[in-house]
């Protein structure tokens, strides 16, 4: 036992010194992506745009942060530290120039759903300014904060796990259309968590499967409770904030620089509610009393973590799947690639180490997203520059936001989410190009708002795959060649006569155990609608595979010229045993009825399988490298048997 394990170690230790300094370079620069790009930053170009983009960008964290970290049911400055804390994390690690990670509201909505259970809200008025706790804000917030960021800290260990189980390859199961509706079907919902703030009523915490339903039917209800100040603010704010957005984008060219609106909202409605002093004359909501400067570090409630697997596991899957699909389209806009694997340790590290400072669940947004292309951002600098901008909000302006009043917070979030709901205009797309994606599209959607955005996203993959399972199998499998598709020319007109008996077949899917049996079904029905055309059975392949025999006057020419079944397996990327097991048999089967099967552009991997499994013919070769290297053999071999039939003395 101990040479054993002294061998062991002496093993780890020899490793451990063949590792070179290139390798930890090598490794550093791909695991931290910002080696790779910040000693190559253009100053000179990029800086200019970069710093106009961050400055816009930090405008729009910092309202989304305050809307963001009420959506989670926590007090709104720590939205602030959730804007901060995940974007520098990010730019570390992160392979997208275009992804603003910070507060998300499909992720802050799941936390709420955790936090809303352990500590459930005696009131929802965020003015309570009671010092007995951190950063001068009541236990009872503390308490919240500590779920959220336990959410987080949890949510962030399984996405580095999955990153270490190299998961990100499993990325191709997270269609388009199970995206979009996943996230539209999660906006919907955020929409119907602030219709409360929008309408000013008191409601008490609505969750659960159907609770989506439930919210309205309460509202109905209590219609007679809506505060009439609060309604007609958060229409005023909704009109003025899509307003002046559209007319942003449709004079984006020619300004440049789009006019701040949800900040210029902010501060106009905060000035008029502590002028017209709106929190106790009308009984408007607002912000309260937000701390000034950052945390000091805390480890999250580790006794909570058994009790938030779940919003875990959501905050994980639902945040990476948003975050990687704007991470994609950025990539494939500008031209440069993302390593799925590398975004889930990018992800995992932005939730983990900022919830040791009291950070809500982060994400990249859509929305900022948008912003950073809109404004011209070149690299992860805008948002660094951002994270400036935002520790002056935290340390000097936060307290001046006490006035602001929670149904415009509400109105930002809702126009916030327009471009999520604008993927309702998909359905037309998916209706026109695949009538099951549209389904797909359609299904996923109703059990997002029924149930919850994680169960939406799960129900779209499994819905993804068992659809494949099915329509995989009735794939078309093979196509029937001409040889004069192989562009192969003969001389001599008797050559060409002597190769109506050859056949090439074109595989064009994989060959596994989903569609094995259809590929032998296929190949038969291909050779007999093949013969069906053919004048004499002597010159088709449907005789041999009929009755596995030849009569009349066709047997001396079966046997003098057996017929030739050429496989293309250029199309066959994989194949799995029983694809293989299938070849072995139809490959048999062709023998026992005088037909010569051959396999050309095989992969090595399928030549060893085959080899392996045996009952190949060892005296003629089988694979070719091409098809036309299998015509020159069958050729040879019909020219050198005619030879050996008219010579002398036979």
């Amino acid at each position: 036992m101990m040479t054993g394990a002294k061998r062991k170690r002496s093993t780890v230790w020899r490793k451990i010194q063949a590792v070179r300094f290139e390798d930890i370079k090598a490794w550093c620069m791909r695991r931290l992506p910002i080696l790779k790009w910040v000693p190559v930053y253009n100053w000179k170009e990029s800086l200019v745009p970069d710093t106009v983009s961050g400055m816009m960008l930090a405008i729009q964290q910092v309202t989304q942060g305050l809307a963001f970290a009420a959506l989670s049911s926590v007090h709104p400055v720590f939205g602030l530290y959730g804007s901060f804390f995940p974007v520098i994390v990010y730019a570390i690690f992160g392979m997208g120039r275009h992804v603003a990670t910070g507060t998300f509201a499909l992720t802050s909505l799941i936390s709420a759903n955790a936090v809303e259970r352990l500590v459930p809200s005696v009131t929802t008025n965020f003015t309570a300014n009671n010092n007995s706790g951190i950063l001068g804000l009541s236990e009872f917030e503390m308490q919240r904060i500590g779920v959220a960021a336990a959410v987080s800290f949890l949510g962030g260990i399984i996405q580095v796990a999955m990153f270490m189980l190299q998961l990100g390859r499993a990325t191709f199961l997270l269609t388009e259309p199970v995206i979009s509706a996943m996230t539209t079907g999660a906006a919907t919902h955020v929409v119907t968590s602030q219709v409360k703030y929008l309408l000013g009523m008191k409601m008490p915490y609505i969750s659960g499967p159907l609770g989506f339903f439930h919210i309205y039917a309460y509202v109905f209800e209590n219609i007679r409770s809506v505060q009439l100040e609060a309604l007609l603010l958060s229409l005023l704010s909704i009109v003025v904030l899509v307003l002046v957005k559209e007319l942003n984008e449709k004079f984006q060219r020619d300004i440049k620089v789009v006019l701040p609106i949800d900040l210029l909202l902010i501060i106009a409605t905060s000035i008029a509610c502590y002028y017209a002093d709106m929190e106790y004359v009308y009984g408007l909501e607002v912000v309260g009393h937000i701390p000034k400067g950052l945390p000091s570090p805390k480890m999250p409630p580790m006794n909570v973590l058994p009790e938030v697997v779940t919003e875990a596991f959501g905050v994980a899957l639902v945040g990476y799947v948003a975050s990687l699909a704007l991470a994609q389209g950025s990539a494939k806009k500008f031209k440069y690639t993302v390593d799925d694997n590398q975004e889930f340790l990018a992800h995992g590290l932005s939730n983990v180490i900022p919830s040791f400072f009291f950070c809500i669940p982060s994400a990249a947004a859509m929305g900022r997203t948008a912003l950073l292309y809109s404004t011209g951002a070149k690299t992860q600098m805008a948002c660094l520059i951002s994270c400036v901008l935002i520790l002056v909000v935290i340390y000097a302006i936060g307290p001046l936001l006490y006035w602001l009043p929670m149904c415009v917070l509400a109105s930002i979030i809702v126009v916030g989410l327009k471009g999520m709901l604008m993927q309702f205009c998909d359905l037309k797309k998916y209706w026109n190009v695949d009538k099951i994606d549209w389904s797909i599209w359609v299904s996923t959607y109703v059990f997002t708002i029924c149930f919850a955005a994680n169960v939406g996203l799960l129900y779209g993959i499994v819905c993804t795959i068992v659809i494949v399972i099915f329509r995989f199998p009735r794939a078309k499998t093979l196509n029937l060649k001409n040889v004069k598709e192989v562009e192969y020319k003969y001389k001599a007109e008797d050559n060409c006569e002597s190769l109506k008996q050859v056949k090439i077949i074109s595989v064009n899917n994989p060959l596994v155990f989903l569609n094995a049996r259809k590929f032998h079904a296929d190949l038969i029905k291909i050779i007999q609608k093949d013969s069906m055309s053919s004048q004499c059975e002597q010159n088709t392949l449907l005789c041999p595979f009929s009755n596995g025999s030849c009569h009349g006057e066709s047997v001396q020419s079966c046997h003098s010229e057996r017929c030739v079944l050429i496989l293309d397996c250029s199309g066959l990327n994989f194949f799995d045993y029983t694809g293989v097991s299938v070849l072995l048999q139809i490959y048999m089967d062709c023998k026992n009825r005088h037909i010569n099967v051959l396999l050309a552009h095989c992969k090595a991997s399928l030549i060893k399988a085959m080899q392996y499994g045996g009952y190949l013919e060892s005296e003629n070769p089988v694979f070719f490298e091409s098809i036309s290297s299998a015509i020159d053999a069958i050729q040879i071999h019909r020219n050198g048997h005619v030879e050996d039939q008219f010579s002398p003395g036979t």
